[in-house]
C-alpha cells in the first residue's frame, strides 16, 4: 500500500471545530482556498472546466476512533460507516464544493465546511454522468434540508 501524503492545505474561516457547519450545505456561502504544494500544481491543469470538486482530507484534529457514534442529525448510536463522523479508523473526510477560480497553486472554493489548516489529500472532479444518483436513499438520515443547513458541530467528535 502507498503512503498517503497531503498535497496541500485547506484554508477556511473556520478556526474552531465547535459551531462549524457539519456539511457543505450549511456552508453554501463560505469561501475558502486550497493551497496546493508547488510540486502538484501541474495536476490542476484542466480542472477549471468543472463546477464542483470533491475534496478528500484528513480530520487532523480527531484523536480517537469509535465504531459506533451518535451523529449530529440523530439521537441513536449508528455504525461509523453509516455516518459522516470523523471518528473513522482512517480519519478521512469528504466534501463536495463549488470551484470558483484557480490561480497558480491557489484554488478558490465555495461551500467549505472544513477546519482551517486541514491537510488536503486529494482533489477529484465532480462529474454528474458518473456521480449523479437519481434514485438514492439516505438510510436513517431523515433531517430536512433546512435542518442540515442550520446544524453546527460541537466537541463530540474530537
Amino acid at each position: 500500500m502507498h503512503e498517503i501524503h497531503p498535497i496541500g492545505v485547506i484554508r477556511s474561516p473556520h478556526q474552531s471545530i465547535e459551531s462549524m457547519p457539519i456539511q457543505p450545505k450549511g456552508a453554501a456561502e463560505v469561501t475558502g482556498q486550497l493551497v496546493v504544494e508547488e510540486q502538484y500544481v501541474e495536476g490542476l491543469k484542466d480542472l477549471e472546466g468543472f463546477s464542483h470538486v470533491y475534496l478528500l482530507y484528513s480530520f487532523h484534529q480527531t484523536r480517537r476512533t469509535e465504531l459506533q457514534v451518535i451523529p449530529f442529525m440523530d439521537d441513536q448510536p449508528r455504525g461509523v460507516f453509516a455516518t459522516r463522523s470523523p471518528l473513522r479508523p482512517n480519519h478521512i473526510g469528504l466534501s463536495i464544493v463549488r470551484l470558483q477560480a484557480i490561480e497558480g497553486n491557489c484554488v478558490t472554493i465555495q461551500g467549505v465546511d472544513v477546519l482551517d489548516g486541514t491537510p488536503l489529500l486529494d482533489i477529484k472532479p465532480y462529474i454528474a454522468k458518473f456521480d449523479g444518483v437519481e434514485a438514492s436513499t439516505s438510510g436513517w438520515m431523515q433531517a430536512s434540508d433546512e435542518e442540515v443547513k442550520n446544524k453546527r458541530s460541537d466537541e463530540r467528535f474530537k
